[in-house]
């Protein structure tokens, strides 16, 4: 899977993926005025199944990600260079994995792993040491799962597997604070929901959408520290099927 960042200048970074020829280090640009796709600086390694977390500083971190083996790499794109450039490892490989920005700047990368063998752990990448450190576990291993910045500052991460896929959903969600660099877990949500990295979304009310993984919406209210349940409007309308994933 290859990954699209919106850029500040408005342009969007697509990188790395699959092609006919494999995993790719390539990147391009697109631009909406335009409606055209320039090519940029390539990554220094090719990757799948990676994030890309636009900084404070306007570069974009690439962290990890798969090309045969699973990566502990990292690198940040320059959109005024149009340049990758290596930055530290990461202290595992992780694929699968999630990354936010937190308010002090700094990304939190969580869980991913090798396929089938998801990790617990997290660490916190410094954008000015160019470093990743290690922080607190998660309450469980998972990868495939979602993870979106609160109103509050916390993080809040939700669903993926414990590495058997569609036989090892979780329902389970939990809470990570940055001040004491410590996961929380909070209650479950009503489905069991994996590979929705991009189907989680932060309401004008403060609430969360979480709409991926399967045919129900719910919404999160941090507030509670309780997801609630969407009924009726939440589901698919009648006559849309909705494929399993690959």
């Amino acid at each position: 899977m290859d990954i699209a960042q919106l850029l500040p200048n408005g342009k969007v970074l697509i990188a790395g993926g699959c092609g006919n020829e494999g995993v790719l280090a390539s990147a391009e640009l697109y631009d909406p005025n335009t409606g055209g796709f320039t090519a940029t600086g390539k990554m220094s390694v090719a990757r799948g199944d990676f994030t890309a977390t636009l900084l404070s500083n306007g570069k974009v971190l690439v962290a990890g990600g798969e090309s045969g083996r699973v990566l502990s790499s990292a690198e940040t794109y320059d959109p005024a260079t149009g340049q990758f450039a290596r930055t530290g490892n990461m202290n595992a490989g992780r694929t699968m994995h999630t990354a936010v920005l937190l308010p002090d700047g700094n990304v939190l990368i969580a869980g991913g792993g090798e396929y089938q063998h998801p990790l617990a752990t997290a660490e916190v990448y410094n954008p000015t040491s160019g470093t990743f450190s290690i922080t607190g576990n998660m309450t469980v291993p998972r990868y495939k799962q979602a993870a979106l910045l609160l109103p509050d500052g916390d993080v809040l991460v939700v669903g993926g597997s414990d590495g058997r896929d569609w036989q090892g959903q979780y329902s389970n969600a939990e809470i990570y604070h940055p001040a004491q660099g410590a996961f929380l877990s909070i209650g479950n949500m009503n489905m069991a929901r994996f590979k929705l990295p991009n189907s989680v979304a932060l309401l004008k009310n403060g609430k969360v959408l979480i709409a991926g993984g399967d045919t129900q919406v719910e919404i999160y209210n941090p507030a509670s520290r309780r997801p609630l349940a969407y009924p009726q409007v939440g589901w698919m309308p009648q006559g849309i099927t909705r494929q399993r994933p690959c």
